[in-house]
């Protein structure tokens, strides 16, 4: 009987009289076609808008215009105050919605039925209108006024993106709590910990690696919502964008203008965004994603490898 050598190492070389298999890549014809067909499309686009009767120099001179860079700082700043009364305001009402007590569960549910059930824009006149059905705004001995003068179109963009934001962001906060398992909790009341403090040290923590990267989304659409603050008469980004093109005869311009600066803060707030989830994902991933600088780095490095063995 043959012994077998089980210390010897494996090898790469075919035995004497076996002929080599040659591997063949299949062709796939139709990523070329597709390929060919999306190329094309472009080049039909980029030819029919340059053939069109668009005077592109006015999109440079107008980039940085005082009321561009104005409408610019406004539209950030909107989208911070009315994130920030939806994110503050989500939680309130995920921590209501799951609460045992029916009556702040009900307005919880009420309040997220209303408000994502109605559009943005509907909202905003609502609140903009509000003065023809109440002539005065009255808080007893803090506050009196007319209506007009209380609701600013600073006021009613806050109010209409804000507590529109409050509703969605009320359903990440709840999805986020309810991925976090029941044993976290149970443990921590068994530890003495408050319901409060075991929100606030135990279940939000492990929650926010869900609710992190649907937020980020969020106030990314929220940017691009403010653009229909404009119909309100508040001046952002937008308005000013349209009330250049109507003085100046260029307003397509002026909308390609107001495209490419939302197109620059949400590539921003994108960036942004991944290394905030990044960073929350620390405790769950055992291999963080590459950052896009480590991306770029390992192409450069592919690339310089020569095909079949090591650099």
């Amino acid at each position: 009987m043959t012994d077998i050598d089980k210390t010897a190492e494996p090898t790469d070389t075919p035995p004497a009289g076996a002929e080599a298999i040659k591997a063949i890549p299949v062709r796939h014809y139709g990523r070329y076609v597709s390929a060919v067909i999306a190329i094309a499309l472009l080049v039909a686009i980029i030819y029919a808008f340059g053939q069109g009767r668009i005077n592109w120099h006015a999109v440079p001179d107008y980039f940085f215009d005082d009321r561009i860079v104005t409408g610019v700082g406004k539209t950030l700043l909107l989208t911070v105050l009315s994130m920030l009364v939806g994110i503050v305001g989500g939680i309130v009402l995920a921590v209501m919605r799951l609460s045992k007590n029916p009556v702040t569960s009900s307005i919880a549910w009420f309040y997220i039925w209303f408000f994502r059930g109605t559009p943005v824009l509907v909202q905003l006149f609502l609140w903009f209108n509000l003065g023809l059905v109440f002539e005065y705004i009255n808080l007893m001995p803090f506050y009196k006024d007319y209506w007009s003068n209380f609701m600013t179109p600073l006021l009613t963009a806050l109010l209409g993106l804000g507590l529109n934001e409050a509703a969605y962001m009320a359903e990440i906060c709840r999805a986020g709590l309810l991925a976090v398992d029941e044993g976290q909790t149970e443990a921590a009341h068994a530890l003495g910990m408050s319901h409060a403090k075991t929100l606030r040290r135990v279940v939000i923590p492990q929650a926010m690696r869900v609710i992190v990267p649907p937020t980020g989304n969020e106030v990314i659409n929220m940017l691009k919502t403010t653009s229909l603050v404009a119909a309100v008469q508040y001046p952002e980004l937008f308005r000013y964008a349209q009330d250049i093109g109507q003085n100046s005869g260029a307003p397509v311009e002026m909308y390609f203008l107001a495209a490419a600066w939302y197109l620059i803060m949400t590539s921003v707030l994108s960036v942004g965004q991944y290394y905030l989830e990044r960073y929350y994902a620390r405790g769950s991933s055992r291999q963080l994603p590459p950052t896009p600088w480590q991306k770029v780095k390992t192409n450069m490095l592919s690339l310089g490898r020569p095909k079949g063995g090591m650099a």
